[in-house]
């Protein structure tokens, strides 16, 4: 199946399915409680991703410090941002799916497939020739050392 029509059909869907679940839950806990409820995942939502994006954050900044690429802090942080736009948005569902991308070692797995899935299957099907591109570019550019002077001055 193609992107855009399985994006079209759940951008239609999934709001359907957050108000059926929203007004089920409303009628078993009541319209108040159930509004609460949606309120105060938003809050408890923002404070953990500001505690654990300040964590994030620090580590990123340890591992520049130390010369080393922060690429899963990086990460970690875009999928902080997933999670709090799913808190900040009302629904149960999208709660739960905040809720999941919020704790660290599920967080992890979650970028480390994604990074399987997207990216590493690029780089195995292009190794063979960036490995030859890199080599055969590497003997051909070499640093040129040297003095120079201004003929105009």
């Amino acid at each position: 199946m193609r992107a855009f029509p399985l994006l079209a059909i759940l951008f239609l869907s999934f709001p359907l399915l957050e108000i059926y679940v929203m007004i089920q839950v409303g009628s078993e806990i009541g319209a108040g409680w159930t509004v609460l409820a949606i309120i105060a995942t938003a809050v408890i939502g923002a404070g953990l991703i500001r505690q654990q994006g300040f964590g994030v954050y620090q580590r990123m900044n340890r591992n520049m410090a130390n010369g080393e690429l922060p690429a899963m802090e990086i990460l970690e942080g875009f999928a902080l941002l997933i999670s709090g736009l799913m808190l900040l948005t009302p629904g149960f569902i999208t709660d739960a799916i905040g809720f999941f991308i919020l704790v660290p070692p599920l967080r992890q797995w979650l970028v480390l497939n994604m990074l399987k899935k997207h990216f590493i299957q690029q780089v195995d099907t292009d190794s063979a020739y960036s490995v030859h591109r890199h080599t055969e570019v590497r003997h051909q550019q070499r640093p040129i050392d040297g003095e120079y002077k201004r003929l105009d001055d």
